[in-house]
């Protein structure tokens, strides 16, 4: 049901922008689900990067990212984007976008499991 693209290599300091598309039941109703990002690296465990809200109660972002990522939707385009900025070699893993139903009305989460439903991932390489 969804589906990411965008990962790649980028230079320290550089930029990518991830792509998470749905489709499925989720198609017609990406308005009613918190969309998050999650990142993993290789040894370590799945953490939140940000998540954008079902409603108008904003997004969220882990710390390590603030300023640098920006998290969007279109509803319409059935399409949340990952815009990465300054990327270091700690933001390199792999990224998934995961959709969660319960959070309609409540600003969006980072805990894994109100994700009931998540991509396969794109990878981020950030080395010169």
């Amino acid at each position: 049901h969804l589906v990411e693209s965008g990962g790649g290599l980028a230079q320290p300091g550089g930029s990518l922008r991830l792509s998470c598309v749905v489709s499925g039941f989720i198609h017609d109703n990406l308005d009613l689900y918190a969309i998050g990002w999650f990142r993993q690296a290789p040894g370590k465990e799945r953490e939140g990067v940000a998540c954008s809200s079902a409603t108008d109660k904003g997004e969220y972002y882990v710390d390590s990212v603030k300023g640098r990522f920006t998290i969007s939707r279109d509803n319409g385009e059935n399409t949340v984007w990952l815009q990465m900025n300054n990327l270091n070699a700690e933001d390199a893993g792999n990224y998934s976008c995961a959709a969660d139903p319960g959070s309609f009305q409540a600003r969006c989460r980072m805990k894994e499991k109100l994700y009931d439903y998540w991509g396969q991932g794109t990878q981020v390489t950030v080395s010169s």
